[in-house]
């Protein structure tokens, strides 16, 4: 038996885990927490080591997201057993083998598990998602003691954004320090606005007070697979590269033409972003009169 610890019961992430521990072979059986329930990961890591003990479970697997990261890595300290983060494929055997992602996606790792029951997070857009099917839903079993739930979410506060969400959009066009100010957010703003998509931004903004933490693409921020990702004045740093690389196409506005970001492009524009943004803006409104 393999359990799948799902986040919520259809999306995509929860789906590619579930494929990707159909590869380990075997029966796999989905299982996630009542959407009432107060999020508590040690408390959540107490039921589905209770529930993999009680059905001899041969894995269990969760979305490398961090949510699905942190619940397994108390998982394994309960079974005092290792675990392997952000895999992309899985080969059976004993040992089990994996290949996952380092540092940031910058380079793939093989590496063989040891272990039982096997404890693996499968990187983001790894693998093709798989329908789930009926989901078993379990909540936290009273067997989980108070000190397990010393750290659980009190109150959600959504982000007063609106539009369309980053991880979700198909066009992503994104601000790095070049923007100079978080006034000069404006010209992305409009372009995002005129194709539709989302605003992102880089690390450097964030700690500069520009954008909120939830506009970051990156390492600490979002990982992103738009059709095209559109990087204004982003040098290309390999932190800020992980969260955009699942982007289709890649159009990279820079006035520095050595900029390491150019090398990872499809399309280059090498000038001032206030120029070459608004620039693309008013031929976007001209085009469609």
């Amino acid at each position: 038996m393999i359990l799948v610890f799902v986040e919520t019961d259809a999306d995509e992430l929860s789906q590619q885990a579930f494929a990707f521990a159909g590869g380990l072979g075997g029966d796999v059986q989905a299982l996630a927490f009542d959407p009432a329930e107060a999020y508590a990961p040690a408390a959540w890591a107490q039921t589905l080591v209770e529930i993999a003990q009680q059905r001899s479970a041969s894995a269990v697997i969760a979305s490398g997201t961090d949510r699905g990261n942190e619940v397994l890595a108390h998982v394994a300290a309960k079974l005092d057993q290792p675990m392997a983060a952000n895999c992309t494929a899985v080969t059976p055997g004993d040992p089990v083998s994996v290949l996952r992602t380092r540092w940031g996606g910058s380079l793939l790792e093989e590496a063989q598990v040891h272990g039982s029951p096997l404890l693996l997070t499968v990187a983001p857009h790894a693998v093709t998602a798989q329908a789930l099917g009926a989901l078993e839903v379990v909540t936290v079993t009273e067997s989980a003691s108070e000190l397990d739930r010393v750290v659980r979410v009190v109150e959600q506060v959504p982000a007063a954004t609106g539009g369309v969400s980053l991880t979700d959009a198909d066009v992503v066009v994104s601000g790095g320090r070049g923007v100079g100010s978080a006034e000069g957010f404006s010209v992305i703003e409009e372009l995002a606005a005129l194709l539709g998509g989302a605003v992102g931004c880089s690390r450097a903004v964030t700690s500069a007070g520009w954008r909120p933490h939830s506009d970051q693409v990156g390492q600490t921020g979002s990982k992103i697979s738009p059709e095209i990702y559109i990087a204004c004045g982003i040098s290309g740093a390999t932190q800020h590269m992980a969260g955009c690389k699942g982007a289709k196409k890649l159009l990279a506005i820079n006035p520095d033409g050595e900029a390491s970001i150019f090398a990872s492009a499809d399309y280059a524009v090498i000038g001032d972003l206030h120029e070459v943004v608004p620039a693309i803006s008013a031929e976007i409104r001209k085009a469609r009169g």
